[in-house]
């Protein structure tokens, strides 16, 4: 039987692929961030709805469960699968995804979006400007191109989001049945602490690997919304989105589907700027690891400036660039930042231990979601930066 209707709408999708019931710990946790919960249910709304611009609702479901199969991220993935199959073809398409015959997918169209879902969930460093043009030969127009990068993009925000928590859920239920699962992980789990590096004060350009703390600008590779030409709600989106959104080719260029840039804004900012929490500068160092593993220039020095306006120095900030995987110059930055490249690296294998060692600093739950949400956004923040244009470096 074929269905144009939203897989799920009207439910929480997260809560349901957890199994996260009210009344509990974990689903009291998650929706005391509620504005990101429904932030990310609406946006997860807007891109299985019935219609998203010349996107059909079958090949979403494809890029979606294409998404999760490459991932390894199981039960998002059956709930995918299940939606893919009931859709005309939905069944042959996910036995071929599932077996990872990408390449032989018909029709080229629908086969050029697998393409590029691949390359942004595999390799998004590895994007450029040939991966759009290849989308405008398969007969994609640039809103739509927008509407399959920001898909991709949620998905890896979603599918790590759902494994976060999941791993929280994991400690949770080992904490209730043996006192042992609350002890600190083995030291040899995180890697030995990065050298401190001194004479480098908070303000002064770091550079490293190719990374910056030096304000980048970014160009779009296609062409961003003309404001004399913009509709009410393209011009309403970059009004909310950011105080310089007018003047960004990237959300100029985003803003061709506004009202997915207008919910993945709002999940943005309740993420890296909700009071309480996590600390503002733990969160900052989040996002810098994860766009350190991911190879995001742009966003690295972006969030390497941000947290050294917070902490005053940019000592960790050099230790990222050098070596995310021994970064930190205090026992709780080694915790934030080996937990991020965890969570970039293999979601799927999150897990319990990954919990009991965020716990071991100090972190309670409430931090710790925070921490998951902030490397999980970064996931989806770098998959658009790296595929949709490039940074501009000042001139030497």
């Amino acid at each position: 039987m074929v269905t144009t209707e939203n897989p799920q709408a009207g439910a929480d999708v997260i809560d349901g692929i957890v199994g996260l019931q009210p009344g509990t710990a974990l689903h009291a946790t998650r929706h005391a961030r509620d504005k990101v919960a429904v932030a990310t249910q609406k946006s997860y709304d807007l891109f299985f709805g019935p219609e998203l611009g010349e996107l059909s609702l079958r090949d979403r479901l494809a890029v979606a469960y294409c998404a999760c199969v490459l991932s390894k991220a199981e039960a998002l993935g059956e709930h995918y699968r299940q939606a893919l199959i009931a859709q005309e073809g939905g069944a042959a398409l996910a036995e071929a995804l599932q077996a990872g015959r990408i390449d032989a997918i018909e029709p080229a169209r629908l086969r050029a979006m697998l393409v590029f879902t691949r390359k942004l969930i595999e390799k998004p460093v590895e994007g450029d400007a040939a991966a759009l043009k290849a989308l405008q030969a398969a007969g994609i127009a640039t809103p739509d191109i927008v509407s399959l990068a920001q898909l991709v993009a949620f998905l890896s925000y979603q599918l790590r989001s759902v494994a976060g928590l999941q791993a929280m859920q994991a400690e949770e239920q080992g904490a209730a049945t043996s006192a042992a699962s609350a002890a600190v992980p083995p030291q040899a789990d995180i890697s030995p602490v990065a050298p401190q590096r001194d004479g480098t004060p908070a303000g002064k350009p770091v550079k490293s690997h190719g990374f910056t703390n030096e304000t980048l600008e970014w160009k779009a590779w296609l062409d961003v919304v003309d404001l004399d030409r913009a509709t009410p709600a393209q011009l309403e989106v970059l009004e909310i989105s950011h105080p310089k959104a007018k003047q960004s080719d990237y959300y100029r260029f985003l803003a061709h589907q506004p009202e997915v840039l207008k919910q993945r804004s709002e999940a943005y900012n309740a993420i890296m700027y909700a009071p309480g929490g996590l600390a503002r500068a733990d969160r900052e160092l989040g996002a810098l690891t994860v766009s350190r593993i991911n190879g995001c220039v742009y966003c690295a020095s972006v969030h390497a400036q941000r947290f050294e306006q917070l902490a005053k120095r940019n000592d960790t900030v050099q230790q990222v660039f050098d070596d995310p995987r021994s970064a930190g110059t205090t026992e709780r930055e080694r915790a934030v930042a080996h937990f991020a490249v965890q969570m970039t690296e293999n979601p799927s294998g999150l897990g319990a231990q990954a919990i009991r060692a965020l716990k071991g600093v100090g972190l309670k739950d409430a931090e710790i979601l925070d921490l998951i949400h902030a490397v999980a956004i970064f996931g989806w923040a770098n998959r658009l930066m790296l595929n949709l244009g490039e940074p501009v470096f000042p001139a030497a």
